[in-house]
């Protein structure tokens, strides 16, 4: 009986530790997609994202119809890319809500987009990962955006 008890508890550590150490390598995907993102580095961003990457944005547009919004990823990095120096573009994340289920995860991320220093919208962003091997990739993205109610 001892034996069964001492076989369930290191049953139940590691499979606790292997999780929390899934969802800190999923966590790295998003931050470094994110680095990427701050730093105008496109490879670093690329190196997150599968190759056909589907990206959507949902809003509501000035008339209060919801808008649903397929982007090419391209259009992303090539912005990125080109941002003028002057500009700042920082992507604050309030939190994450990593859910994992073998080699797929999901990771929700409220948060608030500045420009130049001076609040511009805020929303939710919608990671799905991919761990393929032992590589975890983004292989959807969709976020939210709006002007108000942001609390």
């Amino acid at each position: 009986m001892t034996r069964i008890i001492a076989f369930l508890i290191v049953f139940i550590s590691v499979t606790s530790y292997s999780q929390e150490s899934e969802e800190a390598k999923v966590k790295l995907v998003v931050d470094t997609f994110f680095q990427g993102f701050h730093k105008g580095d496109t490879i670093l961003l690329k190196s997150v994202l599968i190759d056909k990457i589907l990206m959507q944005t949902a809003y509501k547009n000035k008339e209060g119809e919801d808008i649903l919004i397929t982007d090419e990823p391209n259009k992303l990095i090539n912005a990125i890319a080109n941002r003028p120096g002057n500009e700042k573009w920082e992507e604050k994340l309030l939190s994450y809500n990593i859910q994992i289920d073998g080699n797929l995860a999901s990771v929700w991320t409220p948060y608030e987009f500045w420009f130049n220093g001076e609040f511009h919208h805020c929303g939710v962003n919608s990671f799905q990962l991919f761990k393929e091997g032992k590589t975890w990739k983004i292989i959807y993205l969709i976020d939210t955006r709006r002007r108000s109610d942001c609390n």
